[in-house]
């Protein structure tokens, strides 16, 4: 049971660390400092999209319409810690 815990909060870093890539790319491709004409950095980010859109698109059921804001990164970001603690204070319980 300890190690499919282990396994989880290994995928739950792999699931943060894509959406820290995916938050941050975004910002440079709004400030231009990244230009999505480019091969490499349009499949980069067509596969990020591809990755985290079925997330976001169930969080965004749920969320209201904030204009431009899209506030479903933050959201799964905080779920994603949020279940973090959980395991790692129910995975002492295992030893």
């Amino acid at each position: 049971m300890v190690s499919l815990i282990q396994i989880l909060l290994m995928i739950i870093g792999i699931v943060k660390f894509i959406i820290i890539a995916h938050v941050i790319m975004s910002w440079l491709i709004n400030f231009q400092i990244l230009n999505l004409r480019q091969q490499l950095v349009a499949s980069i980010w067509d596969g990020l999209s591809r990755l985290l859109e079925p997330l976001y698109s169930q969080i965004r059921r749920f969320l209201p319409q904030m204009g431009g804001l899209d506030l479903a990164p933050l959201i799964a970001f905080v779920v994603l810690i949020a279940l973090e603690i959980v395991l790692t204070n129910n995975l002492r319980s295992f030893y």
